[in-house]
């Protein structure tokens, strides 16, 4: 309330950020004041249910956050700023998006946990579309224009009710990270029965501190008491999330089974008071720590290193090799991990590394058919964007081999892309 107040009072004159959640059931008028300086309006949660039609006179808006309100459609005031780029309206009621609300300059755009059933074709209109989140929603299917959008990088489609993937997603060029867990074309495929993974009574559990913190889930320290063992253990939230089902995540972890690249799942709680979902993991050793830092709201995409973050031949090929051979395992379980990227991968300094956050996993088919070679290869491509950013931060000579491995992964054409088992080989003869 008090930047509420300081805003009526005048005295956020040249602001470039406004984060206001205190309730709102209107817009404040007085946001206009900043019009010549505002790029990022962050109106997260309030109770509005609309914008003001000239909301087009912010004329430097580039960001706006408007999760956890109460809107029931996008507005479409929205479509008329010029360099609104970033628009999210997670866990809103929103069962309309209007062509108009799409800005000409669109580029990330968050619409999950919604009642959206249809979305316009004019999506596909937006060239600089490059991030899509749409988990949690009602879609049966997707907007076929998307097909033109190459540079789309990133979609979140898990949680809704579409029956098959589209041939044209898994042609597009850019696609990197994609997710669709918890659809009916998913399911289908999804593991089922018993996978030997132990139950481990809530009772047995003695937790402590809380190590770490995502969207998915809370992790604790705790000694598993029979064993004397100190382990990690992950409680998961009900609510969905921009990757999908915390559900989901836990299945694809349980699924993944054991690899050295791989945090070892010890077992299941069951009997926990407040019937929540948990999982024993091996507990990681200090010395590892996460590769890089989650996108910003500029890289959209692209993980964010520390900037002296410098990396020798040797640690760049031996988490290279790491990473490829967890994926490939994954892929034969039928998995796609649906987020490789710097920040779930955890690594100490000789380039031990561990691949972590299976909240953007899917099932795929097991059997050799275009589609499961699509989703690998699609997956390929975040292992080349990695590979990248490895090597632009790699020390002294970088060998030519792993350049052209890197473009091999990265080419437009999906399908001509190595497959993991070929870049295993590719990496072993380096």
């Amino acid at each position: 309330m008090t930047t509420l107040a300081q805003l009526k009072a005048g005295q956020l004159a040249g602001a470039t950020r406004l984060d206001l959640a205190c309730g709102l059931t209107e817009f404040p008028r007085e946001i206009f004041e900043l019009a010549d300086s505002l790029e990022i309006l962050n109106l997260t949660g309030n109770a509005l249910t609309s914008l003001p039609d000239d909301l087009h006179r912010l004329t430097h808006l580039r960001v706006l956050f408007c999760s956890d309100n109460a809107f029931t459609e996008l507005p479409q005031c929205l479509g008329q700023c010029a360099k609104l780029s970033m628009i999210g309206f997670k866990a809103n009621q929103i069962s309309h998006v209007p062509a108009a609300a799409l800005p000409p300059q669109l580029r990330w755009l968050i619409l999950t946990d919604n009642s959206i059933s249809q979305l316009p074709d004019e999506l596909g209109q937006r060239p600089l579309l490059q991030k899509l989140m749409l988990a949690g929603n009602q879609l049966t299917q997707l907007p076929p224009s998307l097909a033109n959008c190459a540079n789309l990088e990133l979609i979140r489609i898990a949680s809704n009710r579409l029956t098959h993937l589209p041939d044209w997603l898994l042609t597009l060029p850019s696609l990197t990270w994609l997710a669709y867990a918890g659809n009916p074309v998913e399911m289908a495929v999804t593991v089922t029965g018993d996978d030997g993974t132990p139950n481990i009574p809530w009772s047995e559990l003695e937790l402590g501190e809380v190590l770490g913190e995502g969207a998915s889930g809370i992790i604790h320290k705790a000694i598993w008491k029979p064993q004397a063992l100190p382990v990690a253990v992950k409680l998961y939230k009900g609510t969905i999330t921009s990757d999908g089902s915390p559900l989901h995540e836990m299945q694809a972890c349980i699924a993944a089974g054991l690899h050295p690249n791989l945090i070892k799942v010890q077992g299941r709680v069951i009997g926990h008071p407040q019937g929540q979902a948990a999982l024993v993991m091996s507990l990681i050793d200090p010395s590892y720590r996460n590769l890089a830092a989650l996108p910003s709201l500029a890289s959209c995409t692209r993980d964010i290193y520390e900037p002296d973050t410098r990396f020798s031949l040797d640690v760049v090929l031996r988490m290279a090799r790491g990473i490829a051979s967890v994926a490939a395992h994954l892929h034969l379980q039928g998995i796609t991990h649906g987020d490789l990227y710097g920040h779930n991968i955890l690594w100490n300094a000789t380039g031990d590394c561990l691949l972590a956050d299976f909240g953007a996993a899917s099932f795929h088919a097991t059997t050799d058919t275009l589609e499961s070679r699509a989703l690998q290869r699609i997956e390929v491509r975040a292992f080349g964007v990695l590979l990248g950013e490895l090597l632009e931060r790699g020390e002294g000579v970088v060998s030519e081999d792993l350049i052209e491995l890197q473009k091999s992964c990265c080419q437009p054409d999906v399908l001509a892309r190595p497959s993991f088992e070929e870049i295993e080989g590719v990496l072993s003869s380096i």
